[in-house]
């Protein structure tokens, strides 16, 4: 409309028009000339009267950027703007751009509002709150502080912690209410808690209010799940929360079951990726807002915001499940470890294996053992037989149908009384050097580190993996040995051979492209990789564990503790001796994880790992961290950090390339780049000092800008 027909469209309302349709005309003019405050920016806005200053975590997840930022509050967001809530902010405002007061521009990004304050320690101008995302507070002073210590462990940033920690947004299930809270259940009894040594005694101090942290190997069986939702049920009764995390879906699935069985629907909320983002997040609210005061779930439940922790409990730790893939890559026990010291709540690590962590805690007072006695861990355990190198040398079945006699009669043994379990290394094992005679791994005479062949070739000159000298003279300190070998890499049976060698036998596969859960107790064999064995009802007749050689060759420090855990867990699924149940494993007997599987004792294996790692240097006795990148970047950076007085330096080394098309594994360069790698280590205590160099370091390189990434990692569970 142009200025004329305005003019003239007004003249004509206001002729004969009656002084009271005057008045208000002139009213709402009035009203549209008053400046209002424009959203998200709020110029000329008034501010809250109490507390008007809002401390804000901006979601930038950087490190030079790790720290708080101050925005005024308007009046309009007082009541919506309160510590927890999730916020919108305008970042990277200069100073220059101030109007009425105010900074004004940047742009919009999330952030959770961290407290509210009276006064601001920024002297300058500040920019107002954009907008309150929602009123529900979804980050509470418990979740911040255990955020904020695992940022510092990791040398990470909070804001990339909270991102694991809280869930992303969903308006709909934020909408409907939770459900009110249920009283506490009654004590559980102790069942087969009694099982074990003092396992009646921790039921009972849990069910009191108290704080019992213990280390626990679980008898081989089905009943783990029914003794966890236990401790759960002890936990409740005494008033308090309690929170299980379990390496994947189907353990969280077994044990979701035995907790419903246990305590009824509606007293526990599971947590997995399974359940969608509007459920899982219905889920979590649930939690925080204590309708619900018991979680079991996979890796991300460590940080569930259960109210008033009594117990936390960790099911199969040395599982690569519970490490996580993005930055800063927690492990889910150090977590827990962190609450259970945060908010002095009780502990239970839990496994039918025993990892070298779980012995240190046991070792230095800080955990008590829950353990059974030989003689129930023998009725328990099944009947296991070993194949060695000798035993298929001589065999002549194994030469011409790369399977043993042994393995033969036990399958056919097993199959007339149930299914057959028949577990095949994954691919992609990579080999390490080994002595050929006593198969001891072959190490640096320096720093302990693995010694590689280059290009593969077991006579050529070796090299170590961590501080990358080479070694020309080197011979086995076990038993003077001076020949080595290369382990075997993959799985040589397949699943075909089997079902030629029993055609009236169905076989079934549990791997990466399809996960099996449970199977029936009809004979039938079953060949599955590491991880992916399914349950099988009554229990597996027998089960063959083939080319072991593949796990315990691993460049990897834990190669020994990994193979013995696969073992365990899937021998674990068999019948007891009592009943039948036999186990076969193709490995050298003479070796220790074999040994320790034989005599079914992996806390046995675990304490003798830690006391060489001690000796050696090794984690998790020492602390370590690696620095991954290009050549030039790696040099930069370690010139530039000021590492602790007692650190040492192993490295640089090159990072073996990955080829196109080939899966990325955590730690490795990506595609047609090439890496070198530089290994930190340091004696116990100093780990934080570590921490807080590296992150120092890595904060003023992003602060700089223009130079090369580097990837820091601390405690990386493949250090080789």
């Amino acid at each position: 409309m142009s200025s004329d027909n305005g003019q003239g469209g007004g003249g004509a309302a206001g002729e004969g028009a009656p002084p009271e349709q005057l008045a208000l005309i002139r009213e709402s003019v009035r009203r549209a000339k008053t400046p209002r405050a424009k959203p998200r920016t709020w110029r000329g806005a008034a501010l809250a009267e109490e507390l008007p200053v809002a401390r804000v975590l901006v979601d930038k997840g950087v490190l030079h950027l790790d720290r708080y930022f101050d925005y005024a509050v308007p009046a309009e967001l007082d009541a919506d703007a309160q510590p927890g809530v999730r916020v919108r902010v305008r970042f990277g405002a200069g100073r220059g751009r101030v109007r009425d007061g105010r900074r004004e521009g940047g742009g919009l990004i999330d952030g959770f509002l961290v407290e509210r304050l009276a006064a601001s320690d920024y002297a300058g101008p500040l920019a107002a709150l954009a907008q309150v995302v929602s009123p529900e507070p979804v980050l509470g002073p418990r979740l911040l502080g255990l955020a904020r210590a695992v940022a510092d462990r990791y040398a990470g940033s909070l804001a990339d912690v909270l991102q694991l920690a809280v869930p992303p947004r969903n308006a709909r299930a934020e909408q409907r209410p939770s459900p009110a809270p249920l009283p506490p259940p009654e004590p559980p009894s102790a069942g087969t808690w009694t099982r074990y040594e003092h396992g009646g005694a921790f039921l009972e101090s849990l069910a009191s209010g108290g704080a019992p942290r213990a280390v626990w190997n679980a008898l081989p069986g089905p009943e783990w799940s029914e003794e966890l939702a236990r401790a759960v049920a002890a936990t409740l009764a005494s008033g308090r929360g309690a929170l299980v995390v379990v390496p994947d879906g189907r353990a969280a699935a077994r044990v979701d079951a035995a907790l419903t069985a246990s305590l009824g629907e509606g007293r526990h909320a599971l947590l997995t990726a399974d359940a969608g983002p509007e459920k899982r997040y219905r889920e979590w609210l649930a939690v925080r807002r204590g309708s619900v005061r018991a979680v079991v779930g996979t890796r991300a439940a460590m940080f569930a915001p259960v109210q008033d922790l009594g117990l936390v409990a960790l099911w199969d730790d040395g599982d690569d499940s519970h490490s996580e893939l993005h930055a800063p890559q927690p492990h889910a026990r150090e977590v827990l470890l962190l609450r259970a010291a945060q908010d002095r709540c009780g502990f239970l690590l839990g496994g039918w294996s025993c990892t070298v962590e779980g012995a240190q805690l046991v070792e230095s007072g800080w955990a008590r053992p829950l353990l059974a006695d030989r003689e129930r861990v023998r009725r328990a355990a099944p009947l296991v037989r070993t194949v060695g190198d000798q035993d298929l040398a001589r065999d002549e079945a194994a030469r011409a149908a790369r399977l043993p006699t042994l393995a033969w009669q036990a399958v056919r043994e097993g199959l007339r009384q149930g299914p057959v379990l028949v577990q095949v290394p994954r691919r992609g094992y990579v080999p390490r050097m080994a002595c050929a005679q006593c198969r001891a791994a072959a190490r640096c005479r320096h720093c302990s580190g693995p010694l590689e062949a280059r290009d593969g070739d077991a006579g050529g000159a070796l090299w170590c993996g961590w501080c990358g000298r080479e070694e020309g003279a080197w011979h086995c300190p076990e038993c003077g040995s001076f020949r080595l070998r290369a382990q075997i890499v993959g799985a040589r049976r397949t699943a075909e051979e089997l079902g030629r060698a029993f055609p009236a036998v169905p076989v079934r596969t549990s791997g990466r492209e399809q996960v099996l859960g449970t199977v029936s107790a009809s004979p039938a064999l079953v060949v599955s990789t590491p991880g992916a064995e399914p349950v099988a009802e009554g229990g597996y007749a027998a089960a063959l564990l083939l080319d072991g050689w593949a796990m315990l060759g691993r460049p990897d420090l834990r190669a020994g503790e990994d193979a013995l855990r696969r073992w365990i867990a899937a021998a674990a699924l068999v019948r007891p001796q009592e009943a039948g149940g036999t186990v076969v494993v193709v490995a050298e007997p003479t070796l220790r994880p074999v040994q320790a599987l034989v005599r079914w004792d992996p806390v046995g294996h675990a304490v003798r790992e830690l006391a060489e790692r001690a000796e050696l240097g090794f984690p998790p006795v020492s602390r370590m961290a690696s620095v991954s990148g290009s050549a030039q970047a790696v040099s930069a950076f370690l010139g530039a950090v000021e590492l602790p007085a007692e650190a040492e330096l192993l490295g640089p080394v090159p990072v073996p390339a990955v080829p196109a098309g080939r899966p990325r594994r955590p730690g490795s360069p990506p595609p047609g780049e090439h890496w070198e790698r530089a290994l930190i280590r340091v004696p116990p205590g100093r780990g934080a000092a570590l921490a807080a160099a590296l992150k120092a370091a890595q904060a003023a390189r992003m602060a700089r800008g223009g130079e090369e990434p580097v990837r820091v990692r601390i405690d990386p569970p493949d250090i080789g």
